[in-house]
Formats: C-alpha cells, sequence, structure tokens
C-alpha cells in the first residue's frame, strides 16, 4: 500500500513537470511574434492544447489508454483541467461558473485533438494547416498563408521529435521540443500574409 502512495506521489510530481515544461514552451515569444498567434487568453490556451495533445499522444502511442504511458497521460490530463481550472479562479470567474468554463475550455480541447490527430494520421500537411488556422490563427482563411504552412511544419516535426523520446523519459516529467525559431515563416512576417502576397 505505502509503495502505491509513493508511485501515485512520483506520477503527479512528473506529471507537473511535463505539464511546466509544455507550459514553457507554449509560452514562447516567437509564437505570438513571429507566427501572429494572437497573445491573449485564447491564444495561448490554443498554444498549451496543441502542445498538451501531442505529449499526451506520444504517451499513448500504439499500445492506448490502458498503457502504462495512457494512464500517465491520464494523469497530464487531469494536471491540465486542475491548472484552467486554477487561472479561471485567478482571472474572477466565481465559483458558480467556474465548472462550466472548464468543461467548455475540456470540450474545445477535444475538438481541437482530433482535428489534429486526423491530419497526423493523415500525414497532410494541408489539412493540418487548415487545422491550425481555425484553432490557432483564428482563421480558417489563413489556411494557406506562411504562417499556417509553417505552423504546420512544426507540429509534424515536435510529433516527430517526441516519436524518437522514449515514454519512460517522459514519465519522469523530461520532454524535448524542437526550436520554435527553426519553423519561422520568414523574417518580414507581419500578420497572415499570404504566399505570393
Amino acid at each position: 500500500m505505502i509503495f502505491s502512495l509513493f508511485r501515485s506521489r512520483s506520477t503527479r510530481i512528473a506529471a507537473r513537470e511535463i505539464y511546466s515544461e509544455i507550459i514553457t514552451q507554449a509560452r514562447q515569444p516567437l509564437f505570438y511574434e513571429g507566427f501572429g498567434v494572437p497573445d491573449s487568453v485564447e491564444g495561448r490556451f490554443d498554444l498549451l492544447a496543441l502542445h498538451s495533445f501531442l505529449v499526451m499522444g506520444r504517451l499513448k502511442g500504439a499500445d492506448g489508454s490502458d498503457s502504462p504511458g495512457g494512464h500517465f497521460a491520464n494523469k497530464l490530463f487531469s494536471t491540465m483541467v486542475e491548472d484552467l481550472d486554477s487561472n479561471l479562479r485567478e482571472l474572477g470567474v466565481g465559483d458558480l461558473t467556474v465548472g462550466k468554463k472548464v468543461r467548455g475550455l475540456t470540450e474545445a480541447f477535444l475538438g481541437r485533438a482530433a482535428s489534429y490527430d486526423e491530419a497526423l494520421k493523415a500525414g497532410d500537411s494541408e489539412l493540418m494547416a487548415q487545422a491550425v488556422a481555425r484553432n490557432i490563427l483564428g482563421d480558417e482563411a489563413h489556411a494557406k498563408s506562411r504562417a499556417a504552412i509553417s505552423l504546420a511544419a512544426y507540429v509534424f516535426a515536435v510529433h516527430k521529435a517526441l516519436a524518437e523520446q522514449k515514454a519512460e523519459r517522459l514519465m519522469q516529467g523530461v520532454v524535448i521540443f524542437p526550436p520554435v525559431a527553426d519553423f519561422l515563416p520568414s523574417e518580414d512576417y507581419g500578420g497572415n500574409n499570404k504566399e505570393g502576397e
């Protein structure tokens, strides 16, 4: 029994550590300055959702939710939900509505995850560009912009980088993301520029 408690505590700590790494990556200024992601509560949530989805997907892998990685992914998801709850309370959302807002954010996360998962499984860069344009840049009409195309390339690169990292290491709270700077649309980026404009 005592060992089970230690394992539970260790898993909780590791989940918080990897979640902290996800937040750090999602808050990289280059996403906002270089890709034109809105620097807002919504924009930050969308980047958090993207990176959390990618890490959770890697943890579940081919073995699914019943694997050790799957269980850890569920703990990571719980950590994210707890953080969203805490942040909403810090923003002054009342106790009577915070639960409803957290449920709304959870549903938004699952919807975004489904669209990213579809594009990854298809290996379809155009479909991913549509997904990031709609969910992160705020308008699917920007799917052919340099920002959307570059951000889609970044998503595939993160997916590949995570696949090369051992699940055991991730479950210890350690994750390495590719540098955001390697995927910037262009130095003269000034919004959701379309190719050829």
